[in-house]
């Protein structure tokens, strides 16, 4: 248990502070502050005590050293139950301190609001909050340690209730206190390392903060909850608005990134059906409701309680057709009025708003994370462009004009799709998607036996190379004209010897492109 006699605030976020600090005064609790917080309790009315006049030492340095001091560290660290410890700040006539209440400098909103303003973001780095926070939570079982406004009800209530805090609220706050400190040094790192360090540092610093708790995660039985980087630009789903509909859930959230990684590849308007993170569908046409119209068509039966995103408005048309079918999410960079007015009678479906534009001008990469046990995976999200000058025609027949327009689409659908993939495409459509399989030749089947529509004349495009001429056989039988597949494989010449038994066109890129 902690009596609480004298506190020390500094923030930087005063929201709800003057009510909290006449609570305290009220409840006989003397204020020690700093800066600005002491100016806006002073002029609030509230019996508060300047840092300088505890410490008899100035703030100095435009105000980089206050609370670094002797008389207020020792304050916080002497633990009250060992003598030494209290008899060593009385001989120095220190007093105690038993509350610490401090947010600290906004260091994420001078980031955001000028990245490349570098000498304000260094002014922004706090180096006397930290440094008080990590001695309160060091010393927790007498101090109480406070980092956030929302943290100010309960230690009051406790404060009227009891006239002091028990261990498992100060045992919670100091948790919470190590956990602000480590977010907050994670974004310093994050920045430093990303203007002066190594692509991949002795230690990989990673600035994630709460979005929300989920229901549940990818099963009922699993707790989960969705953290962003508040630094990524672009159009991501941690920024994105929920307009309309349900909570989001784990897998809803795994399916729209997905989706909108797709669209993001494609400048013409373009929608995306995405169910359990592989793509049903895909189309570009010259107005989105044509392109949604014939993604959704690819594969309805696997469409049903799909993710859609589309890289366009959503208009009244593109809504009276999601409208005919169970849609778990729509994202979309915005919604027509009247489409919003029509998407809402139902009641479930979720409406996201990415409130930018969807497009290869807003992608920004950034590094791809897995976690597993014990570890974490981290790699670059680097896309090969594929420039059709530099395909590389290893058959006898070169594919046509139209053959590689359809290639190039097919391969920026085929990077998308869990390896390994085959897909099939006929101009600017997906026609069969094969997904995940152990073997490229399942692919290609399953690619052909989920078509909706003829396969003759598609071209197809391979994730990785064919390590057997077996793929290209299937894909024969299902009336494929060309190929695109990324080479190096050590029965290349067999594979390209099949295609040209078959008549068709194949291309390499010369780059694979796997998503396991």
């Amino acid at each position: 248990m902690a009596t609480i006699k004298r506190a020390l605030i500094s923030v930087s976020d005063k929201s709800g502070i003057v009510d909290f600090a006449k609570e305290l005064s009220s409840l006989g609790v003397e204020i020690v502050s700093t800066g600005g917080t002491y100016r806006l309790l002073k002029e609030n009315g509230i019996a508060v005590t300047e840092v300088s006049e505890v410490t008899g030492f100035p703030e100095m340095l435009d105000g980089r050293v206050k609370t670094l001091h002797p008389k207020i560290h020792a304050g916080i660290l002497a633990r009250r139950d060992v003598k030494a410890h209290m008899d060593a700040i009385a001989e120095k006539g220190i007093a105690p301190i038993d509350m610490v209440v401090i947010n600290l400098y906004p260091f994420k909103e001078t980031v955001l609001k000028d990245e490349g303003d570098l000498d304000a973001i260094v002014e922004n780095i706090d180096i006397g909050g930290p440094s008080m926070i990590r001695a309160a939570a060091k010393n927790y079982k007498s101090v109480a340690v406070l980092t956030c406004p929302c943290q100010y009800g309960e230690v009051l209530s406790q404060l009227r209730e009891k006239g002091e805090l028990d261990e498992s609220l100060l045992a919670k706050l100091m948790s919470e206190a190590f956990v602000a400190t480590a977010e907050y040094d994670s974004m310093i790192a994050s920045q430093m390392n990303r203007r002066f360090g190594t692509l991949f540092p002795r230690a990989f610093p990673i600035p994630i903060e709460k979005v929300m708790d989920l229901r549940y995660g990818e099963n009922p039985n699993q707790a989960a909850a969705f953290y962003r980087d508040p630094f990524t630009k672009g159009p991501t789903v941690a920024k994105m608005e929920q307009l309309h509909g349900k909570e989001l859930s784990y897998n809803n959230i795994l399916d729209m990134d997905k989706a909108l990684d797709i669209a993001m590849d494609f400048e013409k308007p373009t929608a995306v059906i995405m169910k359990h993170t592989n793509p049903c569908g895909l189309a570009s046409a010259d107005d989105i409701y044509d392109a949604f119209v014939t993604a959704y068509a690819v594969d309805p039966l696997s469409a049903f309680g799909c993710i859609i995103c589309i890289n366009r408005p959503c208009d009244i048309r593109v809504a009276q057709e999601i409208a005919k079918y169970f849609v778990e999410v729509v994202v979309a960079p915005s919604f027509d009025d009247d489409a919003f007015e029509l998407l809402c009678k139902k009641k479930n479906i979720r409406l996201m708003r990415t409130d930018c534009p969807i497009g290869p001008s807003e992608r920004v990469r950034e590094f791809k994370m897995k976690k597993v046990q014990g570890g974490m995976l981290v790699q670059t999200d680097e896309d090969v462009p594929i420039d059709p000058k530099n395909l590389k025609v290893v058959t006898n027949r070169a594919p046509t004009e139209e053959e590689v327009h359809s290639l190039l689409f097919a391969w920026k659908l085929a990077k998308h799709v869990t390896s390994n993939s085959v897909v099939y495409v006929k101009g600017e459509r997906a026609v069969g998607i094969g997904a995940g399989q152990m073997s490229r030749v399942d692919s290609a089947k399953i690619a052909t036996m989920k078509a909706n529509e003829p396969t003759q004349g598609c071209v197809m495009a391979s994730d990785a190379f064919f390590p057997f001429r077996d793929g290209v056989d299937e894909a024969a039988k299902a009336g494929v004209t060309a190929i695109i597949q990324p080479g190096g494989s050590i029965r290349d010449q067999e594979v390209i010897d099949a295609a040209n038994e078959h008549g068709m066109a194949m291309v390499f890129t010369g780059c694979r492109v796997f998503r396991h």
